[in-house]
């Protein structure tokens, strides 16, 4: 049997943007997407804490640094700038790997920024 486990989380994220005529995707600062360990084009969930949503779509990313969480395209509609929002991913597992597994969990202050600890 395999499972589908939490495999990484961005937690609190700020949106810096919602871009409604963008293709798609959700744009990241690349240092969130290192220390959450998500490549280009990886499907995340997102939860909205602000309003609810809970949507999906892929990863691109953004200026490093930056601390950008930018929703695109229409999901736009489901995130707006200021809103703070949960991302994750998640990975298939054997049964047998479910157990010693561990995620990625990525706590960030008001900037976007990782915190320490």
């Amino acid at each position: 049997m395999q499972r589908f486990i939490l495999k990484s989380k961005i937690h609190r994220a700020v949106v810096t943007d919602a871009n409604l005529n963008y293709e798609g995707s959700l744009t990241l600062d690349p240092v969130l997407m290192e220390q959450a360990n998500l490549a280009a084009y990886e499907r995340v969930f997102i939860y909205n804490i602000t309003n609810g949503h809970r949507f999906d779509t892929y990863v691109i990313e953004g200026r490093r640094s930056s601390g950008e969480v930018c929703v695109n395209g229409a999901a736009a509609r489901l995130a707006q700038k200021g809103d703070i929002v949960i991302v994750t991913s998640f990975v298939i597992l054997d049964e047998n790997e479910v157990g010693s597994f561990r995620p990625v969990l990525v706590f960030v202050d008001e900037n976007n920024r990782p915190k320490e600890g």
